[in-house]
């Protein structure tokens, strides 16, 4: 009988490796992996399609079950289509948001310069959508023909270690990075636990927190404290030609939820 570790390193070989985040394990097809060994249905992993859904079930011997679907129409090896995004390029204004969010870096640029995705290396995880401002990233579809099965398991193990060497890259920067944070919740314990038993993969080392390191904060607090900020200089601004004690309290409570906010 498989150990519990090699289990869940034969489950991860089955997983396309997307790291989309669609079978909601947002950090990656590992923690999936993990979780279905502990009893999660195996039938979630959207990109991968029936043909995943029914090898897991042989491997773990559980009933076949039908597979999360797609928004895409299926290929012919009844998977979904496979996707591209693409940057229209004349409309990026380089922010670097969509960098940040690709899991596989496949997306090239630099701060106020154009950016671009290397086509061969998107998944089509759709992760880079989201967080553009200005709403410049289409999903087209691949047009290249269908892997064989040699090269979809050569495209999952460099998409692997691609994520992984992210990771190890992200963990590293949490520690040099000022202010807020707004990052995915990563189990990099998790990661850095499979690296070291598998040598072709990148070593992932999770970074100590330096002393009076700022606190993460998700996306959602995140957002609250911008529009607190965004209220609190709107009031000063007006308590500064003319003082009103209705928005002099008001002003008071929301600099207090602030504080709150920031710990």
């Amino acid at each position: 009988m498989n150990s519990p570790i090699s289990l869940v390193q034969s489950i991860d070989t089955l997983l396309p490796q997307t790291q989309c985040g669609l079978c909601g394990h947002r950090d990656g097809c590992l923690p999936y992996a993990q979780s279905i060994a502990e009893g999660e249905d195996a039938n979630k992993c959207v990109p991968g399609g029936q043909p995943v859904a029914d090898a897991l079930a042989v491997l773990l011997n559980r009933s076949k079950l039908p597979a999360e679907e797609s928004v895409w129409p299926v290929q012919a090896d009844g998977r979904p289509q496979r996707m591209k995004a693409v940057i229209r390029e004349d409309e990026c204004i380089g922010c670097t948001k969509c960098i940040s969010a690709c899991p596989v870096d496949a997306i090239i640029g630099s701060g106020k310069l154009m950016h671009t995705v290397l086509t061969d290396l998107c998944t089509g995880c759709e992760l880079c959508i989201p967080p553009c401002p200005v709403d410049c990233i289409d999903l087209v579809e691949d047009q290249q023909p269908l892997p064989t099965e040699a090269q979809r398991i050569a495209e999952q193990d460099d998409l692997r270690q691609r994520y992984y060497a992210h990771i190890q890259r992200e963990e590293k920067r949490r520690t040099d990075r000022k202010g807020p944070v707004v990052r995915a919740e990563i189990d990099t314990a998790l990661f850095a636990r499979f690296s070291a038993l598998n040598e072709q993969l990148p070593v992932i080392e999770v970074a100590s927190k330096p002393e009076n390191a700022p606190v993460s904060l998700d996306s959602k607090t995140t957002i609250e404290l911008a529009k607190l900020r965004t209220q609190i200089k709107k009031l000063e601004k007006q308590l500064s030609v003319r003082e009103d004690a209705r928005k002099r309290a008001q002003l008071e409570e929301l600099t207090q939820q602030l504080q709150a906010l920031q710990g």
